[in-house]
């Protein structure tokens, strides 16, 4: 009995631990609670440090406590996410990068150590467009786990600080 009750003790720690983990500077929006046991869908609101007017929602699943307690995996949340960016005013966008590998915007820790959630900008200048991937990024197998959003920059609304590139 005691080895269930200090297990269960563990658990709480962990959970706890696990809920404060994170390098987020996202906004909270909603929390929708889908099942019973208390598993949440959480949104935030993620605005891009370097152009500002463009805002990006982000859901990703939490576990509970009796879910991380059922399935014995105490230490991490599902890799899932789901994005969607759009302009919310006008739009200026700053000292981005342009290389192919674009720049992280957001993080989040979903374990204690290996997995996080990571939102990334890549700039397509073919297409005068910013381009959002939420994705995954774990220790050693890595996950195909993503989504995608484009914000396109055309029309009037748009200014460069630095020149729009390719211009």
């Amino acid at each position: 009995m005691w080895t269930r009750i200090a297990g269960a003790a563990g658990a709480v720690g962990i959970a706890l631990l696990l809920a404060a983990c994170g390098n987020n500077n996202g906004q909270d929006v909603g929390k929708i609670t889908v099942d019973w046991t208390g598993n949440d869908v959480v949104i935030e609101a993620v605005e891009d440090p370097q152009v500002k007017g463009v805002v990006c929602h982000v859901s990703y699943f939490n576990r509970s406590l009796i879910d991380r307690l059922q399935q014995g995996n105490w230490f991490e949340d599902p890799s899932y996410s789901a994005i969607d960016c759009a302009a919310s005013g006008p739009v200026t966008v700053g000292n981005i990068s342009l290389s192919a590998g674009g720049e992280e915007i957001f993080k989040q820790q979903r374990s204690l150590i290996w997995k996080s959630l990571r939102v990334s900008r890549v700039y397509d200048q073919a297409n005068n467009s910013l381009v959002y991937l939420a994705h995954a990024r774990e220790l050693q197998m890595g996950s195909g786990k993503m989504s995608l959003s484009v914000v396109p920059l055309n029309g009037e609304t748009v200014t460069w600080t630095n020149g729009q590139p390719g211009q």
